[in-house]
C-alpha cells in the first residue's frame, strides 16, 4: 500500500475513533468520509441519505465489483487512555468500524491512484449494529447492477493478520423479540381477582431448552433471555403487565423462523389460558449471512497472492452480520483479519482497532479485483 495513503488512512481512524455515533445517526461520520474522499480523489460520490458509496470507472470495465464497509459504533464508554480516544460520552467504536470504514476509504485511495480493470463501488454503510444498515442500502445492488460484493471484519482470537472464510453460512441469522403481556392488576392478598402474567412468562421461559434442543433441529439454535420485567417493588399488588426480552439465534434462516413459531404460539397459548392480552415487537433482525463459494476462492487465492496466512473458519460466527443482506441479491462473501490471538475481544474495555489491518484489507481488496 502506498505509504501516503495508509497514513491518510490511518488519520481518518483517528478522526472517526474520535467522533463515534450509534446506528442510525451517523450524520458527522458520513460526511467526514464524503469530505475524505472529495479531498483526495476524483471518484464520483453518490449520497443516499444515511449511507453512501464512491465510484471508479474503468475505460473498459467488465464487472461491477463493490466493497463495503460499516461506520457506526456502539453506546459503550471509552477505556482506554489513547490520543485519539472517543470525545462522545457513552459512545465509542468498540467494534472497529472506525477502522473498517478507514480500510475501504484508504483502498479508494488506492484505486484511484493505480487505477483497475473493472468498475469499482466503494459502499460505505450505517447501523450494522442494528441490522438497519444493509436492509437499507441493498438497493444498491440492483441499481448498480453489481457482479460481486466483498467486505471483512476484524476479529480477536484469529492470528494477526491472518485471513479467515468459509463457504455457506458464516455469521449466524438472528433476532430481538419483545413479548408484552396485559392482564389485569389486583391487590397483592387477592391474587384471584387480577390476571398476572408471571406464571405465562415462566411457562415461556421454561419450555426454552425444549426449542432449542439438538434433537429438534439440524443446526445450531439459541435463545437468550434478555430481560424480564414483570411488577415493580411493591409488596401489596399483584402485577398486570410484564414483558420478557428474548434474543433467539440460529444457524439457519428457517429454523430461526421455526423457533419464533414456537415462541409465538406458546405465548398466544399461555396469554388464553390466563386471560391476557399479548403483542410481539422484533428488533434488530439480522439474516443468515451467506457466503457463496466462487467468491470465497477469490478471498483464498487473494491471500494467497498477497503472503497472508489463510485459516479455513471451521464453524459460522454466533453473532451476526447485516452484510447477508446483500449476498441473498448477489454472490459476495465476507472474511475474518485478524487481531491476535491474544488481542483484547469486540466489544469490550480493552479492545482499540489495529491500524496494521488497514494495509491487509488494502492488499486483499487489490487484489479481489484482479482474481
Amino acid at each position: 500500500m502506498n505509504k501516503n495513503n495508509y497514513d491518510l488512512a490511518v488519520q481518518l481512524r483517528h478522526e472517526l475513533h474520535e467522533h463515534p455515533e450509534i446506528s442510525n445517526n451517523e450524520a458527522w461520520t458520513k460526511k467526514h468520509l464524503i469530505d475524505f474522499l472529495k479531498r483526495h480523489t476524483k471518484l464520483k460520490i453518490v449520497d443516499k441519505g444515511r449511507w453512501f458509496y464512491a465510484v471508479y470507472r474503468a475505460a473498459q470495465g467488465k464487472k461491477n465489483i463493490a466493497f463495503r464497509a460499516d461506520f457506526d459504533a456502539i453506546p459503550m464508554d471509552e477505556y482506554l487512555v489513547i490520543p485519539h480516544g472517543s470525545k462522545i460520552q457513552g459512545v465509542s467504536h468498540k467494534c472497529g468500524h472506525d477502522g473498517h470504514a478507514a480500510s475501504l476509504a484508504g483502498f479508494a485511495l488506492e484505486v484511484d491512484m493505480y487505477g483497475a480493470d473493472n468498475n469499482v463501488f466503494f459502499l460505505f454503510q450505517h447501523a450494522e449494529e442494528t441490522g438497519d444498515g444493509a436492509k437499507e442500502a441493498s438497493a444498491f445492488i440492483t441499481e448498480n447492477n453489481i457482479d460481486e460484493i466483498y467486505a471483512y471484519h476484524n476479529m480477536s482470537d484469529v492470528s494477526f493478520k491472518s485471513v479467515s472464510v468459509k463457504n455457506g453460512v458464516c455469521f449466524c441469522a438472528s433476532k430481538g423479540i419483545i413479548i408484552n403481556m396485559e392482564g389485569i392488576p389486583s391487590h397483592a392478598s387477592m391474587p384471584e381477582k387480577g390476571r398476572n402474567p408471571s406464571f405465562a412468562i415462566a411457562s415461556i421461559i421454561n419450555s426454552i431448552p425444549k426449542f432449542t434442543s439438538s434433537d429438534n433441529n439440524k443446526g445450531m439454535v439459541l435463545c437468550t433471555v434478555i430481560q424480564v420485567a414483570v411488577g415493580e417493588r411493591a409488596f401489596g399488588k399483584n402485577p398486570g403487565k410484564g414483558e420478557l426480552l428474548l434474543t433467539i439465534r440460529a444457524l439457519y434462516e428457517e429454523e430461526l423462523d421455526r423457533l419464533q413459531r414456537n415462541i409465538e404460539n406458546l405465548a398466544k397459548e399461555e396469554a388464553d389460558k390466563y386471560g391476557l392480552k399479548v403483542a410481539f415487537e422484533y428488533l434488530d433482525v439480522f439474516p443468515e449471512t451467506y457466503n457463496h463459494v466462487e467468491s470465497a476462492d477469490k478471498i483464498r487465492k487473494a491471500a494467497k497472492n498477497a503472503g497472508y496466512e489463510l485459516i479455513e473458519m471451521k464453524e459460522a460466527i454466533r453473532s451476526s452480520e447485516d452484510f447477508g443482506y446483500y449476498t441473498k441479491i448477489t454472490k459476495g462473501a465476507i472474511f475474518i483479519i485478524g487481531n491476535g490471538e491474544d488481542y483484547p475481544a469486540l466489544h469490550t474495555n480493552e479492545y482499540d482497532f489495529r491500524d496494521e489491518l488497514i494495509e491487509v484489507s488494502a492488499d486483499l481488496f487489490r487484489e479481489i479485483i484482479q482474481v
